[in-house]
């Protein structure tokens, strides 16, 4: 069984909404260990421009594993730990704060 940890990068397998088909994409572990199959994930993004509030630029985004610029999108949501596809990297220290006040404001728990 597959154990993913809070802030490791993922590609995963992500549904349209219409469920005909799916994209890959990379997202980011944002749930503490709970025994569970299912994931809650945040939203990465090549976007990098006109970022809505609580959206950051990940400077590192090489040392993270991705291939290209990214940021953090204010895109919460979970899914089954079989539509991950692998690991591939982990945010850097400098951005759990700013994920975790992130999702207070996404969600309204500030």
């Amino acid at each position: 069984m597959p154990n993913y940890s809070r802030n490791e990068i993922v590609l995963v397998r992500f549904p349209f909404s219409d469920l005909t088909n799916f994209k890959i994409r990379p997202a980011a572990v944002a749930n503490a260990p709970y025994p569970s199959k299912d994931l809650l994930l945040v939203s990465l993004t090549s976007k990098t421009s006109k970022l809505l509030p609580g959206e950051f630029l990940l400077s590192d985004w090489k040392m993270a594993g991705l291939n290209v610029a990214s940021s953090v999108k204010r895109g919460v949501f979970t899914i089954h730990e079989k539509l991950i596809l692998q690991s591939i990297g982990k945010l850097a220290d400098q951005y759990v704060r700013t994920l975790d006040k992130s999702l207070r404001e996404w969600l309204v728990l500030i």
